[in-house]
């Protein structure tokens, strides 16, 4: 068999290809990632995919489906987010967000992490599949 390093015979992979998002759906996904950070479980939860993957700093580490709610019950609400070093990477109806965030509430240290999020875009719904942390310190 003759393996070609030609271009001749090479497929066209969607991933190689980076597409953009307009102004107005990057304020749309930046919005429901802040209010990830300030509004709350439930309103996480809304813009959540049912099986979505989260992976936070140890413990509580990789959290899947329901176990994901059980621990932002817990820890959501953050009083002021500031989401810096913003980045947005798009590939047909999937966008990734990274950013730093810095996030405070009273009686807790300030946060800061190494974030990123991905998302789908579900019939015009922009739905989470997965968020991660890398805390700073």
């Amino acid at each position: 068999m003759t393996v070609s390093s030609g271009t001749a015979g090479t497929r066209h992979h969607a991933a190689r290809t980076s597409g953009t998002l307009s102004q107005s759906e990057q304020e749309v996904l930046w919005g429901i990632e802040e209010h990830f950070w300030t509004s709350g479980a439930d309103s996480a939860r809304a813009t959540t995919a049912t099986n979505a993957v989260m992976v936070f700093p140890y413990p509580p580490g990789i959290l899947q489906g329901d176990q994901i709610w059980v621990h932002l019950r817990q820890r959501t609400g953050w009083r002021s987010v500031l989401l810096s070093e913003r980045r947005v990477m798009c590939c047909g109806d999937i966008a990734i967000l990274t950013y730093f965030v810095s996030a405070e509430k009273a009686g807790v240290p300030i946060y800061k992490a190494l974030c990123t999020s991905t998302y789908i875009n579900d019939d015009d719904t922009w739905l989470r599949l997965c968020h991660q942390q890398t805390a700073v310190t």
